[in-house]
């Protein structure tokens, strides 16, 4: 099971990103225990401190000649890890 999906990458997160706070897309399945076990095994940082929010699935539609479709988008798990002091991660180092 892949525990970190992807890291966000947003304006919002960005800026959180210089007072040691990183977000993360992921799996809604993980518990905090195992998210902080896996940040600390692939980024190799000391973590304080883990958040996790559940966001569901938006309702959406759209117009075409023919008629009108809709769906949903998909619900995903987002997690802000708190680093300890001094510590970085560097996800634009292999850019």
């Amino acid at each position: 099971m892949a525990i970190l999906k992807k890291p966000l990458v947003t304006e919002k997160i960005s800026a959180l990103n210089e007072s040691g706070k990183y977000g993360f897309i992921v799996d809604k399945e993980a518990n905090k225990v195992q998210i902080k076990k896996e940040v600390e095994r692939i980024y190799g940082v000391n973590v304080e401190n883990v958040r996790t929010m559940v966001y569901s699935g938006k309702r959406k539609s759209r117009n075409t000649k023919s008629r009108i479709i809709t769906g949903r988008t998909s619900s995903f798990k987002k997690a802000i890890v708190t680093l300890a002091e001094g510590e970085i991660i560097d996800f634009y180092s292999g850019i």
